[in-house]
């Protein structure tokens, strides 16, 4: 025992088990994982075996705990009876579609179950505060119900004017539901709660962090953000319920759309499910999938919603991005807070600029995180000695996620261009097929493009050898953030 304790069997014992650690993950991390996060984890080992032993058992594995996946299980049978209850009735959508888009829908509705519906109407805002406004008052004109699901919601001037509106509309006898993050609303979340009890608004927080009986996981989070009123309404986009400047000095640009018509019923749908998997109550019924108004000039647009993240396994939004950059035939704006992209995404983007596509990425120029700036700014020679153009907007914190291809498809949703939207949160996003939709946001792009500053490959290079070397780095573990 003596022995052991004065410093000779110690230290050959830990080296063994660091050697155990790091053969162990040789032989099961490349399971069921990209070759380049594969090998992102495996250099992690190498270097810091018991560290990335703790942080590989955390968070290294996009799973639910068992009795997650156990109520995962029944949620497609959830939004089929929700679906069934849709009247869709002079709503098909595939018939209004060019030949070459169909594919594309086909493909939506294969990975996320949501058909292509025409007449709808799609408006969109990247007013913040505006935005706030127009959600209260369309709470305010509830009359059956009114249902929020978001990441962030805070109890501040933003997030005030929803919940009174969400009081005011219970206390009327409307079905109030709000679905928030516990972790992304961590801040103001007992605050919430102690002013929403009695108030007649149901709360329930998504995944609260738990350690025991029915343990949750911290990475694993709902990023959607969905306001569904009467069946009839919806809001979906990028943007949380919270003040303008979130972060002291950072005041956050934000795009989100307003839609009418029956792909509503299609956000209802996820909301549904996602108040399932919280509540393990199944709240669907015709009373929440009403039948669309008869069409209208205004309501025009054909559109689907795709869900995805680790309660839809068999979709990714990373798979759609790439097969419409490849589909693209003029060019490509990407705008996102946060790129930090796989090899396929990256490679359509190279890709489509070799066939003369125009490509263009927005990106905040720098972000709420020095480590994902380091990360996301190692891609940058890649795209520019390709022929990207990458723009660094610079007026406000672009929080806004959107894409849109040539004139007639438009993306808006909640996911980032990163690995953690691609596979660990769940996401929702609005496809757009709809040259109007797709002329607002060129708008929008275009006032991007007024207030960025276009990155040069020659100046860029300058910078210095410490950064270079950072980003270097941070690229290593890029798949990891």
């Amino acid at each position: 025992m003596v022995e052991f304790f004065d410093g000779t069997i110690l230290p050959m014992v830990l080296a063994f088990m660091s050697w155990a650690i790091l053969i162990g993950a040789v032989i099961y991390i490349p399971f069921r994982r990209s070759p380049v996060a594969a090998q992102a984890w495996l250099l992690l080992f190498f270097f810091l075996p018991w560290a990335a032993l703790v942080v590989y058992l955390a968070v290294g594995n996009a799973r639910h705990p068992k009795w997650r996946q156990d109520r995962l299980a029944k949620v497609p049978d959830i939004i089929r009876r929700a679906i069934a209850h849709m009247t869709l009735e002079g709503t098909g959508g595939m018939r209004t579609l060019r030949p070459h888009h169909r594919m594309t829908a086909h493909l939506v509705h294969r990975i996320g179950r949501f058909p292509c519906l025409a007449d709808n109407r799609i408006v969109l805002d990247a007013d913040y505060n505006r935005v706030v406004d127009r959600i209260a008052a369309d709470i305010d004109s509830a009359r059956h119900h009114a249902h929020v699901m978001v990441y962030i919601l805070q109890n501040d001037q933003a997030g005030n004017k929803v919940l009174s509106a969400l009081e005011r509309a219970a206390k009327r006898g409307v079905k109030c539901r709000l679905l928030i993050d516990a972790v992304g609303s961590s801040r103001d979340r007992k605050a919430i709660a102690k002013r929403l009890k009695n108030t007649g608004v149901e709360l329930r927080l998504i995944l609260p962090l738990r350690f025991w009986n029915q343990a949750t996981r911290m990475d694993l989070r709902n990023h959607r953000k969905i306001v569904v009123v009467d069946g009839k309404i919806g809001w979906v986009g990028s943007q949380n319920m919270h003040r303008i400047e979130y972060e002291p000095k950072t005041f956050y640009r934000e795009l989100m759309a307003r839609v009418e018509g029956p792909v509503v019923l299609e956000l209802q749908a996820i909301f549904i499910g996602d108040w399932y998997l919280e509540t393990a109550e199944d709240i669907g019924s015709p009373e929440l999938m009403p039948a669309p108004e008869p069409p209208s000039a205004e309501r025009t647009a054909t559109a689907q919603v795709l869900p995805s993240g680790p309660d839809y396994p068999e979709s990714g939004v990373d798979i759609l991005f790439t097969d419409l950059i490849y589909s693209a035939r003029q060019r490509v704006v990407l705008a996102t807070p946060y790129f930090i992209p796989n090899e396929p995404l990256l490679l359509a983007m190279r890709t489509a600029v070799s066939k003369g596509v125009r490509v263009t990425l927005f990106v905040t120029s720098t972000t709420n995180s020095l480590l994902i700036d380091r990360a996301q700014q190692s891609y940058y020679d890649e795209l520019l000695e390709a022929g990207v153009e990458v723009m660094l907007y610079r007026e406000r914190f672009l929080h806004a996620k959107h894409l849109s291809i040539d004139d007639d498809i438009a993306i808006i949703g909640s996911a980032n261009m990163d690995r953690r939207s691609f596979e660990l949160n769940s996401e929702v996003t609005l496809i757009s097929y709809s040259e109007d939709v797709v002329r607002d946001l060129r708008a929008i792009e275009d006032d991007y493009r007024t207030k960025s500053h276009r990155l040069n490959l020659e100046d860029w290079n300058k910078r210095g050898f410490l950064i270079q070397l950072g980003e270097n780095v941070t690229r290593l573990i890029s798949p990891l953030l």
